[in-house]
Parts: C-alpha cells; sequence; structure tokens
C-alpha cells in the first residue's frame, strides 16, 4: 500500500516473486527456449558440432590425452568451417561450458580464431563455466531438458569423449532419437576414445541379447585422433541448400515416417 493509500500495483512480467513461483514455472522453460533462438538468430548461427565428456578430464590429470585431443580437434573443425563460403556462422563448435572436455573444445575453437558454444547447466557442484566460450554464446540453464533440447536442435554431428553419467545420458538420448528415427536428418556420432567407449558399453552384447539390432551399430563411429575424427566428421556432413540461419534438426512428420 502506497503512502496516500493507493493499492501497489506491478505488471505480472516484472514481478520477480510471481516469475520465481509454482506457477509460473511454464514461462521460465519457454524463456530458456527464446532467449537462446534470439541470441543465435543475432550471432547468425547456422548449426553446430557438439562435443560431450566429462568435466573431470583435467589438462594435466592422469586421461589428460583426451583433453589435449579434443581442444586440438576443436581447433581444426574451426579452422575448416571458416575456410568454408558461408553467410552463416557454420559448423560452430559447442560445449556443456564447463570444465574438461568442454573447456577443451571451446578453448581449441578459441585458439583457432573462431566463435564458441557454451550451454551451461547450473549444478551445485563441478558446472562453472569456463572462460573460453564466446562472451555472447554463453548460456545459463536451469532446465536439463531445455538444455538437451539446444544441444539437439542446432546439431549437425556429435563428437562424445570419456566421461560419466551425465555424457552416458546425452549419448544414448541421442542414439535413440537417431535409431527411433524421429530426426529428419542424420547426425554423425563419434565415439572418441576406442578403448575406453568398449569397455564401459557393451554394444555387441545389446545385440546379443536382442536389445538393438546389428544396424543399429552404423549409428556412430569410433576414433582416437583428431585427424580421423575430423575425416569423418567432414564425410559425415552432408551438404545443405538451406543456409536459413539457425538450421533446427526437426522432429520427423507423420507424414515423412509413412513415406
Amino acid at each position: 500500500m502506497q503512502a496516500n493509500g493507493t493499492p501497489d500495483s506491478q505488471l505480472a512480467y516484472e514481478d520477480k516473486t510471481f516469475l520465481s513461483s509454482e506457477d509460473a514455472r511454464p514461462l521460465r522453460i519457454i524463456a530458456e527456449y527464446l532467449e537462446p533462438l534470439q541470441r543465435f538468430r543475432r550471432a547468425k548461427v547456422h548449426d553446430t558440432i557438439v562435443f560431450f565428456g566429462s568435466a573431470r578430464l583435467a589438462p594435466d590429470g592422469p586421461m589428460q590425452r583426451y583433453y589435449q585431443q579434443a581442444r586440438e580437434l576443436a581447433r581444426l573443425l574451426t579452422v575448416w568451417s571458416q575456410g568454408l563460403n558461408s553467410h552463416a556462422q557454420r559448423y560452430v563448435v559447442c560445449s556443456g561450458g564447463g570444465g574438461g572436455i568442454m573447456e577443451a573444445a571451446n578453448r581449441g575453437a578459441a585458439e583457432a580464431g573462431g566463435r564458441s558454444i557454451g550451454l551451461n547447466i547450473s549444478l551445485p557442484h563441478e558446472q562453472r563455466p569456463n572462460p573460453y566460450v564466446t562472451h555472447d554464446l554463453a548460456f545459463e540453464f536451469h532446465y536439463f531438458f531445455m538444455r538437451k533440447l539446444w544441444f539437439v536442435h542446432l546439431a549437425r554431428a556429435l563428437v562424445v569423449f570419456p566421461g560419466g553419467f551425465g555424457t552416458l545420458d546425452e549419448l544414448t538420448e541421442i542414439l535413440t532419437l537417431a535409431q527411433t528415427r524421429k530426426l529428419e536428418r542424420a547426425i554423425p556420432v563419434i565415439l572418441y576414445g576406442t578403448g575406453y567407449w568398449t569397455e564401459v558399453l557393451n554394444f555387441d552384447a545389446l545385440v546379443r541379447h536382442g536389445m538393438i539390432d546389428p544396424a543399429d551399430l552404423q549409428l556412430f563411429q569410433y576414433a582416437d585422433d583428431p585427424a580421423t575424427a575430423l575425416r569423418l566428421l567432414q564425410a559425415g556432413l552432408a551438404p545443405e541448400a538451406d543456409e536459413s540461419t539457425p538450421g533446427f534438426t526437426h522432429s520427423r512428420t507423420q507424414a515423412s515416417r509413412n513415406a
């Protein structure tokens, strides 16, 4: 109540208490779609190459080779993408924005003089924005599912370095979308570190037990050095005539599934 007895009034979209309430959750969710969309359009980002991997893989740790190789691959990809004839930002390196493999990817892109994206998530541990993400392409998400949507929405390919639960979650979601043909375009998936992945995930056992088809093993490839990974990515990236920005990965419609 104001001093003159007039009731206080406030526009709903300026009411921070309301916007933080349970009732306003749908508004917060849609904001995590619309705000990144606006920034990607402004930056003319067309599509991305997504790097997944553990935040625990440090540049000086026992598995430091993965950090350095992710850094080099991101640098090579960025150099290659900058040489393409396009009015849009093509094949921009995208990571989860934190440390470890995420930092390595953003660092490699920065060292090549390119831009890179960081889709950070607010967590109590391990997830702090790394300093190599391009400033206007650094995002902070509250909702995991909205962050994961943006990983897929612009992705043209994935490179998955060794990681834990989060990396496995991100990898298997993409493989499920590809297996079930929910995406209009194929997204090449590179599992980086053959020894790690064949030990951690026994895909052959899934085939043997009838849990996946033998053809599902074609949904991904292995690489053990940056040059091989780059070559596989370049071979798997089909050209697009449409360079509208952003270049979304769309879900397949019922009509296209029946075609």
